[in-house]
């Protein structure tokens, strides 16, 4: 087990409240009389999610996607942030790009904190939601017998970061400045058995719904739509798509453009299978803290 999932699994003693869900989804979702909201906080690290020469600009935008993603993925409306911002070079293009992210989606800001500090840069928003429909879509409710799909093309962020890296000259805009799935999120809620975003690679992502819901889901890797196929395990574990990973009742499809990718099964050996071979650790399937 790894120290994040250590540290997560010894706060859920504390997290006793429902709307916390045990801590196994990216949102808490919380009844306030006639209204369901929906609350998420992502944090970003310099050097960790971001590169120490980022446009800051940039790093402000993802922070605000990111966390958006996780709302798209309850088929939330958004309606506001708070961010926590550790001063130091670069602050006027992070206000920049935080106007730029909260403009282009609507969303305003109601407030946040900041802190001064050495070493890396540290970053966290809080975004705050209101449920499209109930129930709100979980990581949970896979059922043996649902499809399963994605959207998009996977391993657009990873070539993205490449080029940033590299300084290629190719586009690298899916790795600084993706884009938060709100509306196909919002279409795919009354549907949905589970639904959750793709932020860590497809088949860790794959493998907590797995968990959660206790099914096995079945992927096939030929009906994974790739960015650089030749890279298949490479574009199914980068992660920073911000994809929507969802679970479909027998008999419905999408509303929205997606690639069904595989099934769920009853839960066997392993909660997930790629091309029929059981993954049973999910050490090496995408992006985690150590």
């Amino acid at each position: 087990m790894s120290r994040e999932a250590a540290f997560i699994q010894s706060l859920r003693a504390l997290a006793n409240h429902s709307a916390a869900r045990n801590l196994d989804d990216d949102c808490a979702v919380l009844e306030v009389g006639a209204e369901t909201l929906i609350l998420t906080h992502d944090m970003m690290v310099e050097g960790t999610h971001y590169l120490p020469d980022a446009d800051m600009a940039d790093v402000a935008w993802k922070l605000v996607a990111s966390n958006l993603s996780d709302l798209a993925a309850k088929g939330a409306q958004p309606l506001g942030v708070l961010v926590g911002h550790m001063l130091g070079t670069g602050d006027d293009r992070f206000a920049a790009g935080l106007a730029q992210a909260l403009a282009h989606y609507d969303v305003p800001l109601l407030g946040g904190d900041t802190v001064a500090g050495s070493g890396p840069k540290a970053h966290g928003l809080t975004a705050i939601g209101r449920a499209t429909h109930v129930p709100v879509p979980a990581r949970s409710g896979a059922q043996a017998g649902d499809t399963v799909w994605v959207t998009g093309t996977l391993g657009r962020a990873m070539l993205g970061f490449e080029a940033l890296r590299d300084a290629s000259g190719k586009d690298s805009a899916p790795y600084r400045r993706p884009v938060p799935l709100l509306a196909e999120g919002r279409a795919l809620a009354p549907l949905a058995s589970a639904m959750m975003d793709v932020s860590d690679g497809l088949l860790l992502d794959a493998f907590r719904m797995a968990e959660a819901s206790g099914v096995s889901i079945a992927i096939d890797s030929a009906c994974v739509p790739l960015a650089a196929p030749s890279r298949p395990l490479d574009c199914m574990t980068w992660g920073d798509d911000y994809e929507l990973l969802f679970a479909l009742p027998p008999g419905r499809t999408s509303p929205i453009p997606a690639s069904m990718i595989g099934r769920v099964e009853p839960r066997g050996f392993a909660p997930l299978l790629l091309d029929g071979e059981p993954l049973v650790n999910p050490e090496g399937l995408g992006y985690a803290h150590k």
